[in-house]
């Protein structure tokens, strides 16, 4: 049995930066993590030739200043999105290409039924309050209705209509109507509204960390030293008056408090005595992840670029329904990242792997020419049937959820303590927001601790 003042359940980021800033603040931390790495919903793979591929989670934007300043604290450097030429939109059998974030290559009242939706969820978006969204002032309306219905209701071109519905339900890597309008509002707010969230420059998807998202928990891990301890999947948590027992298959830990930092669905695999209390037990019930896959098509070079085109494309419908430039920060090899949400990934979960890759790379052909027929490799993450992930990158909240529940999302039941992106209330879906949960319940518990003593 491990004794030791603090037990985090979870490895990825959020877990990671609890159990740095404890362990920084002179505390003692034993970190359990279920898989047999550590990262969570971000996974970078080193090739032999030394590229680097980000499986899960790989952007970063203005704005995030936690994961920005947790870069410079290990040294890692970021590097620039490439952008340059001419986005893609398929819609219809038709192709459009455009620059900047509205296609308004499309039809005068398409592009300006689009522009007038943004507007509109910008100026949704300033009526949430971050920490307490429940509390806006329109929150029961908008709670009682999906992405589905609002788009319905507010957007009457097809092509507008399908592209915003993919963009934005593809945050949740769900079906539009699985989503809250009031969740959709919250986490677009949380990152600054939505020209940020389906942003590419000056956005979500500005910049990347030189060596991928490994090159920062690497190093984290490292500090943290044999604090962790992976393939330790956690069974249960009993707490008392004077702390917490926390079980793995093979270990068991004493601790004065716990934070779990893993994903909604996954904490309520997790046994509690005692029970947790009804609305904290009801929430991991009702936020779950979705479906995604995040397929890397790997070539001898970016011939797109050449070619006047960013790599950015966009299909609603399609089994590669985002394509975006996912190269390192040298020119070699051409990276092309294939991101596919929602229903259309759970249907082409289906296939067997080379009738998904012949599909995927008709796509690609059909949009990037016959060059694109050939990769020099194709790298598949499933994250749909990640056991400890529990689905796509972040829990989303169906109608009614928030305003019901939502109030349990950070607060702390006794010695048991939560952190994970979903209960940022800034950057909320993004690893910054990862990272800024970890840091709150860090102190959180330190906190506590004093206030006890006192």
């Amino acid at each position: 049995m491990a004794d030791v003042e603090y037990c985090v359940v979870g490895a990825g980021f959020a877990g990671l930066t609890a159990a740095l800033r404890l362990k920084q603040a002179g505390r003692s931390v034993v970190l359990l993590e279920a898989r047999d790495r550590v990262g969570g919903r971000t996974f970078t793979e080193v090739r032999a030739d030394g590229t680097w591929i980000d499986r899960g989670g790989a952007w970063i934007g203005p704005g995030q200043d936690r994961i920005y300043a947790l870069m410079d604290e290990f040294g890692v450097p970021s590097y620039q999105q490439h952008v340059d030429g001419a986005a893609m939109m398929l819609v219809d059998g038709k192709q459009y290409r455009y620059s900047g974030t509205i296609p308004w290559t499309m039809s005068p009242w398409a592009a300006m039924n689009l522009g007038a939706a943004m507007l509109e969820l910008g100026h949704m978006c300033k009526a949430i309050p971050l920490d307490a969204p429940w509390e806006a002032k329109e929150a029961e309306k908008w709670d009682r209705v999906s992405l589905a219905q609002w788009l319905h209701s507010n957007i009457a071109s097809k092509p507008a209509h399908e592209l915003l519905g993919t963009a934005i339900a593809g945050c949740y890597t769900s079906a539009a109507s699985e989503v809250s309008m009031l969740f959709v509002l919250y986490q677009m707010a949380s990152g600054g509204g939505p020209g940020f969230v389906l942003g590419v420059k000056d956005g979500a998807q500005d910049a990347r960390p030189v060596g991928g998202m490994g090159a920062i928990y690497r190093p984290m891990a490292t500090e943290i030293g044999d604090s962790i301890h992976l393939s330790q999947p956690v069974r249960d948590i009993q707490q008392d008056a004077d702390g917490v027992t926390v079980r793995s298959d093979e270990l068991t830990v004493r601790a004065r408090r716990a934070i779990v930092a893993v994903p909604l669905a996954i904490a309520g695999q997790i046994r509690y005595e005692p029970m947790l209390p009804v609305d904290r037990s009801f929430l991991h019930q009702r936020m779950p992840s979705g479906s995604i896959f995040k397929i890397a098509v790997l070539y001898d070079e970016p011939f797109w670029r050449d070619d006047g085109l960013s790599g950015q494309s966009a299909a609603p419908g399609s089994p590669a329904t985002i394509t975006i430039d996912a190269g390192t920060n040298s020119v070699r090899p051409g990276v092309m990242c294939v991101i596919t949400e929602g229903p259309i990934a759970r249907q082409i979960g289906q296939l067997e792997e080379g009738e998904r890759r012949k599909l995927i790379l008709g796509e690609l052909v059909e949009r990037f020419g016959d060059k694109a027929r050939s990769p020099v490799d194709y790298i598949e993450q499933n994250w749909s049937v990640e056991r400890y992930s529990g689905g796509g990158m972040l829990s989303h909240a169906p109608t009614g959820v928030l305003t019901q529940f939502g109030r349990a999302l950070r607060e702390p039941c006794g010695r048991i303590h939560w952190a994970g992106t979903e209960s940022s209330a800034v950057m909320c879906g993004w690893v910054d927001g990862a990272i800024r949960s970890g840091e709150r319940a860090a102190s959180e518990v330190m906190e506590h601790d004093t206030a006890t003593v006192a």
